[in-house]
């Protein structure tokens, strides 16, 4: 794929971008050069590399998935200008 100046004038005015005219020839290069590396990744053989998410092996530390209220209500509620049986009090809104 190729980028003219048009076209990257035309990126930049949606990305709202102010570009001078004078620099859209080298940015259209640019992003000439960045989209060529993306093709040559794009031709890379990854059909037998295992999706990673750090380059050092490591196992993420599991914990039991257990529902609680987390045992702080009335030191919340405490916090809050009004707040009856474990709820906070907010003034009525109406419009």
């Amino acid at each position: 794929m190729s980028l003219d100046k048009a076209t990257v004038a035309k990126v930049a005015n949606l990305a709202r971008i102010r570009i001078e005219e004078d620099d859209l020839e080298p940015m259209a290069a640019e992003l000439n050069n960045i989209l060529g590396w993306v093709e040559q990744l794009a031709e890379v053989d990854t059909e037998n590399v295992e999706p990673m998410t750090s380059v050092a092996e490591m196992r993420l530390r599991w914990r039991e998935d257990v529902v609680s209220d987390g045992g702080y209500v009335e030191d919340i509620v405490a916090n809050a200008p009004s707040g009856e049986d474990g709820y906070f009090g907010v003034p009525k809104v109406i419009e």
